[in-house]
């Protein structure tokens, strides 16, 4: 099977994979995986999809602090730093200098969990600015946060995405225009998808990117269910239909533009 499919957005370190990891991962190329990104969410965690990155050569790296681990109890953040993320930061910056490593992620805001607001907008705000001194792309998680999120994105204009894309065409012209792709994946294939498929059709070929957000977020027909990364050619099926393009060109192109985004050869 030819490989054309970049997974911009998986986390394989997650337990709910504890049990099938290495036979998945493994089984993962002949399915036509062609590369995944595998993003970490705490210090923790981008240690764990380091060591993944490691040990598969199609597997890329990204290391950061995710808002909801300012308030996990079992995430490094509390666990490891008492909840200094500045100290947790720090530890994870000499990452950055890795070969595996190529993205600032997943970092952002979300205020459906209640993360204390002044805490995570200075995370987020720190991260970027990490990412702009290292001149990496930032992997932007927004859920419920557009405001904030965008009013940062424009102070800053990082290159980098924005993951499982909520936002309008409108703004998604703009955040494209000012350098930051768009990452769509699952829900795009449910029922009630309006809002993603109009923005996913405005978004520009050389933006668009693919993505699982594994183990969650499965498209149809397996919603509900633990995703991985082959599932995305029923995401990329439905892209395509509503951009006018086949699922293979579609895919080929998400798979282009991820290498152009995360530098990788």
């Amino acid at each position: 099977m030819q490989r054309l499919i970049f997974d911009t957005h998986a986390h394989y370190t997650a337990r709910a994979f504890n049990q099938t990891r290495q036979a998945l991962l493994q089984g993962l190329p002949a399915q036509g995986v062609a590369l995944v990104m595998d993003c970490g969410t705490d210090f923790a965690s981008s240690m764990e999809s380091l060591a993944l990155a490691e040990n598969y050569d199609w597997m890329y790296s990204a290391a950061g602090i995710h808002p909801q681990s300012l308030i996990q109890e079992d995430a490094s953040t509390a666990v490891r730093f008492g909840g200094d993320w500045k100290a947790e930061l720090a530890a994870i910056d000499p990452l950055y200098d890795l070969p595996k490593v190529k993205a600032v992620g997943e970092v952002g805001l979300d205020h459906h969990w209640p993360v204390p607001e002044d805490a995570q907008l200075a995370l987020f705000e720190a991260q970027i600015r990490m990412a702009l001194e290292r001149d990496l792309p930032v992997i932007v998680h927004d859920r419920e946060a557009h405001a904030e999120t965008y009013a940062l994105l424009k102070k800053y204009k990082p290159k980098g995405v924005l993951h499982a894309y909520s936002g309008s065409a409108e703004d998604a012209k703009w955040l494209c225009a000012q350098g930051m792709y768009i990452g769509f994946g699952g829900p795009v294939t449910f029922k009630n998808a309006h809002r993603p498929l109009v923005a996913a059709a405005a978004v520009p070929d050389d933006y668009l990117l693919v993505e699982t957000d594994c183990p969650y977020m499965a498209p149809e027909p397996y919603r509900g269910k633990k995703s991985n990364s082959a599932m995305i050619k029923y995401t990329a099926a439905k892209l395509a239909e509503v951009r006018g393009q086949t699922t293979e060109a579609l895919l080929a192109m998400t798979l282009q533009n991820g290498k152009r985004l995360f530098g990788i050869q």
